[in-house]
């Protein structure tokens, strides 16, 4: 993530500020793109939206900037939907489009409020169920959205109230109330929300450094989410996978000439992991890469962010391991081919009988051959960089081996390659490489513990300040 003066002088201003103070920020501010038209796009993937919405929808999509209609059309068409689906289809589009849009500079900000103990307020004009999953992952104390009618567990397609939306912010901030404000984070249009606090911040894409937008300093952030892939992107991307076939066929080679599927492996492994990610102008900066070997045979667990994760463990780990993936990944082009000439175990998540009868290879590997195994506890990319809930099987499978396991906490890799596209983009990953943790006293009746200590030491160097 790219540091400014401004983003170091808003930094040490929350520091100083008592515990306590109210920071707001405004979807504007967080948000690259209109969860009201990411919404109302999905509505009409999915045939759901009314005729008569179908041309103001079109021509959001197209670029037309959110209005009130656009927030009343939206919840229109929730008209006899149960909460709880809607809740899943927030959560859902969160994951696969809006996460992408989620701005580094401002999660990081946010992230300094709560290590200060001050109380984090989202507001929005989007409604309250596409806010919510946002705000829960931001860990924001309070929401401030547009309210959405319900009747016994169903929406009515009616607005309950104001619908937060004008051209200066006025009713965000009259929905604030007489609370005293310290910051504000808001976008160029939001001058009465702004204005709201003592210390107001105009968050813009694209403006230059040290630039101000009316009286209230500009924090610059950098384009993101809902954008077309640049030519030095797809040139990136084609340099990556450029490599990849390079060293799977040199691998193949030197594999069939020794008979050894394993070194074909790990020389696939090396060059894709060096020479592809140099390529695509990713550079890895390793803290604690001594951990990365001290300890094997191990089980390494890593926190999921990005689709270029394998490739950031291949360069890490270089050879002598194996990992776990989810069942679809098997059909994914030329990686799924990979991954089973690895031995990857492809687990069924939904399938627990499946799941412990595909692990158990890997388990004999790591406790009889000597392998290392690689696992994201998480079950699969998280669509924000808050930590997802852990799951057990790294944990079992470690104590079952007898073997330690190995923290790899993984920073910005969303931010070289955002989820749902499928380019790279250049840039700097940080990787901090912790301890191994012992194993040796684990038992089935203190997994639980066990699992949220691992989980705690990853969110402890996650939300730490860098």
């Amino acid at each position: 993530m790219p540091r400014s003066s401004e983003l170091d002088t808003r930094r040490a201003a929350i520091r100083a500020a008592p515990s306590g103070s109210v920071a707001v920020v405004d979807e504007t501010a967080l948000l690259a793109s209109s969860a009201v038209a990411a919404h109302a796009g999905e509505a009409l993937r999915s045939g759901r939206t009314a005729w008569r919405a179908v041309p103001g929808d079109v021509a959001l999509l197209a670029g037309a900037r959110d209005d009130e209609d656009a927030v009343r059309r939206l919840v229109a068409g929730w008209a006899g939907e149960d909460e709880a689906t809607l809740a899943h289809r927030a959560r859902a589009l969160l994951r696969d489009e809006l996460g992408a849009s989620l701005r580094p500079e401002m999660w990081s900000l946010v992230l300094e409020h709560r290590r200060a103990g001050h109380h984090v307020v989202l507001t929005g004009h989007a409604p309250r169920p596409v806010l919510a999953p946002i705000a829960e992952d931001l860990g924001a104390d309070e929401l401030l959205a547009t309210e959405a009618e319900v009747g016994e567990g169903t929406f009515t397609g009616e607005v309950a109230g104001p619908v937060l939306f004008d051209g200066r912010g006025e009713r965000k901030a009259a929905a604030l109330g007489d609370r005293t404000v310290a910051f504000a984070y808001a976008g160029p249009c939001s001058e009465a929300l702004l204005a709201t606090a003592a210390h107001p911040l105009v968050v813009s894409a694209g403006t230059s450094v040290g630039s101000r937008e009316g009286a209230h300093p500009v924090l610059p952030v950098e384009p993101r989410g809902g954008t077309l892939a640049t030519p030095g992107d797809v040139l990136r991307t084609a340099g990556f996978y450029g490599a990849l076939v390079g060293a799977a066929g040199t691998a193949a080679a030197v594999g069939l000439a020794r008979r050894s599927r394993r070194q074909m492996v790990d020389l696939t492994c090396s060059v894709t992991g060096d020479l592809g990610l140099a390529l695509a102008g990713i550079d890895v900066e390793v803290t604690g890469a001594e951990h990365l070997w001290s300890a094997r045979p191990c089980v390494f667990v890593f926190n999921h962010q990005s689709k270029i994760d394998v490739a950031l463990l291949m360069k890490l780990l270089r050879g002598g391991f194996t990992g776990v993936a989810k069942a679809e990944a098997a059909s994914i082009p030329l990686w799924g081919a990979m991954f089973k000439l690895a031995g990857v175990a492809f687990v069924d998540r939904g399938n627990t009988r499946q799941a412990k009868e595909a692990l158990e290879p890997a388990v004999r590997k790591l406790r009889d051959e000597g392998w290392s195994l690689a696992i994201a506890p998480e079950g699969t990319r998280s669509p924000t960089p808050r930590l997802g809930r852990f799951k057990k099987g790294a944990f079992h499978i470690a104590m079952q081996a007898g073997v330690p396991m190995v923290p790899i906490v993984i920073h910005d890799a969303g931010e070289v390659m955002w989820r749902g596209h499928q380019t790279l983009r250049g840039g700097t990953v940080h990787v901090d490489v912790l301890p191994p943790v012992d194993t040796s006293d684990w038992t089935v009746a203190t997994m639980t513990e066990h699992v949220e200590d691992v989980r705690n030491r990853f969110v402890a160097v996650l939300e730490g300040a860098r």
